[in-house]
């Protein structure tokens, strides 16, 4: 009988969670159109369950042309009312909208140049921060780094980005390493490289 292996204390027991936790949580995402994904999904997280969230995260994909910014940029008022009757997604129209005014922020830092990778990783210095918690007590919800993040996204016309999306996001992405040091994944992940802190 296989034993069951330590997780972090958030991630509860439903397969879904931890597949997340086990396969994608923490570990670093250099993927333009995957960052967008997490980006829109966090903030589509305010006020609810993350797990709420991941339960809906293939409905999300299919509602919003797989996070395509350009096809997203072009969504107009009738597909933000054809969206708010689909039960697949969090059907609140300020998230809905907030998603279609990312994509068309995206493409503008796009145009201008930006490169959106280097851009978001940037607030880390370009690679991840190691932090070494042993308990989910410890972990902060926001961080220096996720207040600049959070600032400078409202400044390219994001919107659900406070820094709290913003670090959530970082831990997500693997910018940071929140696993705690009893987590089964800690090691792994620490192993993707990236500073101490």
């Amino acid at each position: 009988m296989s034993k069951t292996p330590i997780r972090c204390q958030w991630c509860s027991d439903d397969p879904i969670y931890q597949q997340y936790h086990d396969q994608q949580w923490g570990v670093p995402c250099y993927d333009a159109l995957e960052l967008f994904e997490m980006l829109i999904l966090e903030g589509a997280q305010a006020g609810l369950s993350w797990i709420t969230v991941l339960k809906k995260r293939e409905g999300y994909r299919a509602a919003f042309c797989h996070f395509d910014p350009v096809k997203i940029a072009q969504f107009t008022e009738q597909d933000v009312e054809r969206l708010r009757q689909n039960l697949e997604i969090i059907r609140n129209k300020l998230k809905i909208e907030s998603a279609i005014k990312a994509a068309r922020a995206y493409l503008a830092m796009q145009e201008a140049g930006e490169d959106w990778v280097e851009y978001l990783w940037s607030f880390v210095g370009g690679q991840p921060i190691q932090n070494h918690w042993q308990s989910l007590n410890e972990v902060p919800v926001t961080t220096p780094e996720s207040d600049a993040m959070s600032k400078a996204l409202k400044k390219q016309g994001f919107n659900f980005v406070g820094s709290t999306i913003c670090y959530a996001f970082m831990q997500a992405t693997g910018m940071v390493n929140d696993h705690t040091t009893d987590c089964f994944r800690y090691r792994s992940c620490a192993a993707l490289g990236g500073k101490p802190r």
